[in-house]
């Protein structure tokens, strides 16, 4: 093949949605917990835990299975029980909710701000002051999430929680390196949890932390998430009296991150500022590169904020400005432009640029429609999210060139349609 065809070929290959930055320091920190011995829950998912709680800027941080495991945790940890109500954004994934529904608690569903597509406060406000809540409120929890890397409002937020006596758990699974008025994702609530999917900015395959400055909070979660044990494995091995078993004074879990992770994540938490960083200045390339593509409304960070871009999502078509100055939801054309969206990412695919929808509105999903009955109109804000949301491929070492076919590719596409 010349040089010239191979040029051709590599053009020609498929940009994906994201991919892990790993390098030798992975795969021999993989290696090491493999040579020791010892596999679950141990020295390395400490130092992990080390690492993260100082780069957050919490007391403790706390692994776990998986981001939906660690929410569960914190709800069952800060005394959410069944029947309560816990409020969250109806444009979220819907892990959120399910951990909701995990502890017998009720989902109530807030609608966002389009423009950030985090939890709105004036409608979790309106939400709160009905005349049925303000009586005999069984609201005990919201649960904003920092969304594709942007923290939500959370002084705005916490100043509603702590006039209504509700407590604030963070869901900052894409939050990792995003921040508001200096203050990182989850450190403004009672709790916060963070995920390690291969989605995520840093990843341990699967895995989540939870972070809290709560002595209380943290020691049930720690005992929580390995069987309800009194003391960790590592606490037992590394001190006196190793021979003998844990008490269990507790229900507990399996929610155990295994040592391998551990590594991963140790690995990966040495590189966190370089990733992050990386994925700023694509996103910056992109705002560029598509400033002039008038289909397309590029992520918005507002004043005070840091936006750690877990995820580059556009809104295609929408003007956002209109809908906030009170401008009716037009749904037939909403659904229009939707079958257009679809297209538009159906073209993009076949030409060889992957894109995804940004997440769910999470009425519109069977599990939560057919229990509480929801209407698809019933959060606009959300509905269209779901609908006319676009995520653009963004990774540590995205080139600039992949940017400007990415670009490229969508302009031509949006003008086939």
């Amino acid at each position: 093949m010349s040089s010239t065809q191979g040029k051709q070929q590599l053009s020609l290959d498929k940009i994906p949605i994201t991919k892990p930055f790993f390098n030798n320091a992975e795969e021999e920190a993989v290696l090491q917990v493999a040579r020791s011995g010892w596999l679950v829950q141990g020295p390395q998912v400490s130092k992990f835990e080390d690492k993260f709680k100082e780069f957050v800027g919490t007391r403790h941080a706390i692994a776990t299975t998986s981001c939906t495991t660690a929410l569960h945790l914190a709800l069952l940890a800060t005394g959410i029980k069944s029947g309560d109500e816990v409020l969250l954004p109806s444009f979220t994934f819907i892990a959120t909710a399910n951990a909701v529904e995990y502890i017998g608690a009720k989902p109530i569903l807030i609608d966002i701000d389009l423009n950030t597509f985090t939890i709105d406060p004036k409608k979790i406000k309106k939400h709160l002051n009905r005349k049925e809540y303000t009586t005999n409120s069984k609201s005990k929890c919201i649960i904003p999430v920092s969304l594709f890397g942007l923290c939500a409002n959370m002084e705005e937020i916490n100043n509603i929680a702590t006039g209504h006596n509700i407590i604030v758990i963070e869901d900052a699974a894409c939050g990792l390196g995003a921040a508001r008025e200096g203050y990182h994702a989850s450190t403004e609530a009672l709790a916060g949890v963070f995920s390690f999917h291969p989605r995520k900015s840093i990843t341990t395959g699967e895995g989540g932390m939870l972070v809290t400055n709560d002595e209380n909070i943290a020691e049930i979660v720690r005992r929580m998430r390995d069987h309800g044990a009194s003391k960790t494995d590592l606490e037992r091995h590394l001190k006196d009296g190793g021979s003998l078993l844990p008490e269990y004074n507790m229900l507990g879990f399996n929610y155990r991150m295994t040592d391998i992770q551990g590594a991963l994540g140790t690995a990966q938490m040495d590189k966190v500022d370089t990733i992050i960083c990386a994925r700023q200045k694509a996103a910056a390339r992109y705002d560029t590169l598509l400033h002039e593509i008038p289909e397309i409304k590029t992520p918005h960070t507002p004043e005070g904020y840091t936006h750690a871009y877990q995820s580059y999502v556009c809104l295609y078509k929408v003007n956002v400005a209109e809908l906030e100055k009170g401008k009716d939801v037009d749904w037939d054309q909403i659904d229009e432009w939707n079958k257009e969206r679809n297209r538009l990412m159906a073209s993009l695919e076949s030409s060889g640029i992957s894109v995804r929808q940004g997440t769910h509105a999470v009425h519109t999903l069977g599990y939560y429609k057919n229990k509480y009955g929801f209407n698809y109109n019933d959060y606009p804000m959300s509905y269209i999210a779901d609908r006319l949301s676009i995520t653009l491929p963004l990774y540590f070492d995205i080139t600039e060139q992949e940017q400007m076919r990415v670009a490229k590719t969508l302009q031509t596409c949006i003008r086939q349609l």
